[in-house]
């Protein structure tokens, strides 16, 4: 299948070939067709499988059959992204599919100012892509106004989810025409996936690509070792093989920071991504690794789903993520378009868990090395596991029971069985009770 049999004009399929598209993915030759058709779609798809151009071609393709005026702060079509990273990708992605046309597209995120965004807005446009927090802005604002939107667009739904956008997502759509196309993009199908889709899409075509959980085209490796000694397996890894490009994945930001600056001292040149960042910074340190000016790139999950880089050979997990999806969406920024690549975990001990989680998710036991030099801290861990945990008190004996002064200690059911006896040797007669007084001897009175 090619990307003329999907029924696509010249200016799109001259630009689909400017751009080095030779066929389209599968989500992209099973979701084309229905969303050209108008049909509300639901598609559930891993990142780097090409759900860009899935949904975008073919908003594409409707705005050239139907042009309409367009007003001004009023887009014709809306995709809510979760990161400022994918904003931006999506934004130039639409931008490179549409060179041959006169659609006009912008893009609106938070870090950066709201004048230039609020101008591209009273310019008139068709496609405006933006994150969730921005477009509340903007609203609140009244810089923009959805009532002409005939597509509303929502990729990575379920990072979105996870990023606590819900309540921003649901107020957008009571803005929005009760009459329009939706679409719902996600990498996963949880039960607030299902709920969010049966409150906005009618009668949805479902769409499901195989999930890129065995990534084939990726040699995937975990190196066990102790969390004090990940930074130098990670210079030599580097130095030994050679790598020319790596991108490095961290959990905090924080830590992120401290690793970049370590690599700038072992003498590579590094950049980084987190959330401590201004957008232009980040903006600046993806321009200049994709540019091959930097070496390195270390980031935090925040741009697990937003980095789209062709041809990135290594992917590094500093440390595994708390997450085993996102183990998913970082090594797929990696093995991308056919190409092949390499992902590498350094792991401590402590992150034994995550790694099973890992294997349970992608139905497969990775490779894990214990290399030379670089000590596990498996006993060790389990020895300060052992002293951090709450010492266990000894059961005390049971000290016996204190005898009275003068008088023999006897179980409650010995001194029952005497009283009982007693009692029995007690005869009743007719006129009382036998009682035999003992003998006095009344010559000792004297």
């Amino acid at each position: 299948m090619t990307f003329h049999t999907l029924g696509l004009s010249l200016p799109l399929l001259n630009a689909i070939e400017s751009m080095g598209y030779n066929e389209p993915t599968p989500i992209q030759a099973k979701a084309i067709p229905f969303i050209v058709k108008g049909t509300d779609v639901l598609a559930i798809a891993q990142t780097g499988t090409g759900k860009t151009a899935a949904f975008a071609l073919p908003i594409l393709e409707e705005f050239l059959q139907f042009p309409k005026r367009v007003k001004a702060n009023a887009p014709r079509a809306l995709i809510l992204a979760p990161t400022r990273e994918l904003a931006q990708q999506i934004f130039e992605a639409i931008e490179g599919f549409a060179q041959h046309t006169t659609i006009k597209s912008a893009v609106a995120y938070g870090g950066v100012s709201m004048v230039t965004q609020t101008k591209a807005l009273e310019a008139g446009i068709d496609i405006l892509v933006a994150t969730p927090g921005r477009l509340m802005d903007h609203m609140r604002q009244k810089t923009v106004d959805l009532s002409a939107l005939e597509c509303l667009v929502l990729d990575e739904a379920d990072r979105m989810l996870d990023m606590g956008f819900i309540k921003d997502i649901r107020a957008i759509l009571r803005y929005c025409p009760a009459q329009k196309q939706s679409v719902l993009l996600s990498a996963t199908m949880s039960a607030e996936i299902r709920g969010l889709a049966r409150s906005m899409l009618h009668s949805p075509k479902v769409i499901e690509i195989a999930p890129n959980k065995d990534v084939a085209l990726i040699e995937q490796t975990i190196y066990r070792v102790a969390q004090s000694r990940k930074r130098d397996l990670l210079r030599d890894l580097i130095v030994d093989n050679r790598w020319e490009q790596t991108l490095v994945f961290t959990r905090m930001k924080h830590a992120a920071a401290r690793l970049a600056h370590h690599l700038e001292k072992d003498g590579f040149t590094v950049a980084s991504i987190h959330g401590d960042k201004t957008q232009s910074a980040r903006a600046r340190a993806l321009a200049d690794f994709k540019a091959k000016k930097v070496q390195i790139l270390v980031a935090t999950d925040v741009a697990a789903r937003g980095i789209d880089i062709e041809e990135l050979p290594h992917v590094v997990n500093f440390e595994l993520p708390a997450n085993a999806e996102d183990y998913v969406h970082r090594i797929g920024r990696t093995g991308r378009a056919g190409q092949t690549g390499t992902a590498v975990s350094l792991m401590s001990a402590a992150e034994q868990p995550q790694l099973e989680a890992i294997e349970t998710l992608i139905k497969k036991q990775l490779n894990v090395i214990e290399p030379e030099g670089y000590a596990s801290e498996d006993e060790e861990f389990l020895i300060e596991e052992k002293k951090a945990a709450p010492a266990k008190k000894k059961p005390q004996e049971r000290k016996p029971r204190r005898e009275p002064r003068g008088m023999p200690f006897e179980p409650k059911e010995k001194s029952f069985a005497r009283r009982s006896e007693n009692r029995q040797r007690v005869k009743k007669s007719d006129i009382g009770f036998d009682y035999v007084l003992p003998e006095f001897d009344f010559d000792r009175r004297r």
